[in-house]
């Protein structure tokens, strides 16, 4: 059985390389599925046309696979509160070319 730890690092070594190119990047929350070995979680960045988009995803560790599970748009008020927490994922360049591939 996967410890609550061993999955969210399974789950970062899955997620971070794919969420790096919106940097910033937030988690806004979390639901852990025990007996499914699978994390769902929620993230905040905000794309250059679109706005600040809270995306959905849901990493299932058994199969070692991470399911985009869709996004909304939230306005830059809802978004600012959520911008006190350190970043998951810093920005080392505040806007990345051909970056948010869908």
């Amino acid at each position: 059985m996967t410890t609550l730890d061993q999955l969210r690092d399974k789950r970062d070594i899955k997620a971070r390389p794919h969420l790096r190119q919106y940097a910033p990047v937030w988690i806004l929350e979390e639901t852990v599925f025990a007996e499914e070995e699978s994390i769902q979680f929620h993230v905040l960045f905000q794309h250059h046309l679109h706005g600040w988009i809270n995306r959905r995803y849901r990493y299932d560790g058994f199969n070692d696979t991470l399911y985009h599970k869709g996004q909304t748009q939230l306005a830059e008020a809802d978004a600012l509160g959520f911008m006190l927490d350190a970043p998951y994922i810093e920005a080392q360049v505040a806007d990345i070319p051909n970056a948010y591939g869908g």
